[in-house]
């Protein structure tokens, strides 16, 4: 089974602007129209079975609505496992996270530089604490600022981490969008065994050096990666280029398809189709 582990999609009424806010935040020209119709067709076209597709509330009052589309969409679309969100200016962090459990979602999207808070906001630690057993966090990581002027920099990351070794994480963006010295840094160092890194829209903007630095560390077990293909134009072909040389520098026992390898026992706790899919996304 193929899983796309980032896409997004948005509902019908705010679709258009919120790939019009893509395009203009990330200087790139996003496929699609941002429906999930459009979505599923090109992701079938891809040859992919099922996509995680992320929402995130930019406002606190959206949470619940971000949630219920989230929902909305898994029990609609059996190619799609939603990701739902919360925002640390949401009160009731702690009943939403039951409801959306109740629900069906095993994974949480944070954005903290679309949603407006940064990484290390405390607020975030008893929401970490309390989501660690049922939920896989999908993080956005990195921007083209500085680590310090960057509300999700992989260091930041890193601390929450090594803060909370049961929670897990996917780093979007191989670690840090725009910033991948700094992940090779903070998180690239040595194995830990909550993180994997996605793919997405790191094409065509991670140079060769870069790269290379990233496979280096891919062959000695510290970086693992999930296919994750962005929305970008051109960005899905290249993205599936950049998993193949990373197949292609791991050690023979480790690959397994179009760079994928088996993950046997990670994430088992968590159930359903997901945990199933995922778990052969996983490099050991």
């Amino acid at each position: 089974m193929f899983i796309d582990i980032h896409t997004h999609a948005f509902h019908p009424k705010i679709a258009h602007k919120a790939v019009d806010h893509l395009n203009n935040f990330y200087t790139v020209a996003c496929a699609g129209d941002g429906t999930i119709d459009h979505l599923l067709v090109r992701e079938k076209h891809a040859g992919v079975d099922k996509c995680v597709v992320l929402c995130a509330a930019t406002a606190p009052a959206q949470v619940i609505p971000a949630n219920n589309y989230a929902i909305s969409l898994q029990k609609k679309h059996a190619e799609v496992i939603g990701f739902g969100t919360l925002h640390p200016g949401y009160a009731n962090w702690e009943a939403e996270l039951k409801r959306i459990k109740a629900a069906g979602l095993r994974g949480l999207k944070l954005h903290p530089d679309f949603q407006g808070f940064w990484l290390d906001d405390a607020r975030l630690l008893p929401i970490f604490e309390a989501a660690q057993k049922d939920f896989i966090f999908e993080i956005h990581i990195g921007d083209k600022t500085s680590p310090e002027k960057n509300p999700s920099c992989p260091y930041k990351l890193a601390a929450i981490l090594d803060a909370f070794p049961g929670l897990t994480v996917i780093a979007a963006h191989l670690g840090g969008y725009r910033m991948w010295d700094h992940a090779l840094k903070a998180l690239g160092g040595r194995r830990r065994e909550n993180l994997w890194f996605d793919t997405s829209s790191v094409t065509p903007f991670v140079t060769h050096g870069e790269l290379r630095a990233l496979l280096d560390a891919g062959r000695q077990g510290h970086v693992r990666v999930v296919l994750g293909r962005g929305q970008g134009q051109g960005i899905a072909q290249q993205n599936q280029s950049v998993l193949r040389q990373f197949r292609q520098q791991l050690p023979q026992g480790l690959q397994g398809g179009p760079g994928i390898a088996t993950h046997k026992d990670r994430l088992r706790r968590l159930d359903g189709d997901f945990a199933g899919g995922i778990r052969n996304l996983l490099y050991t």
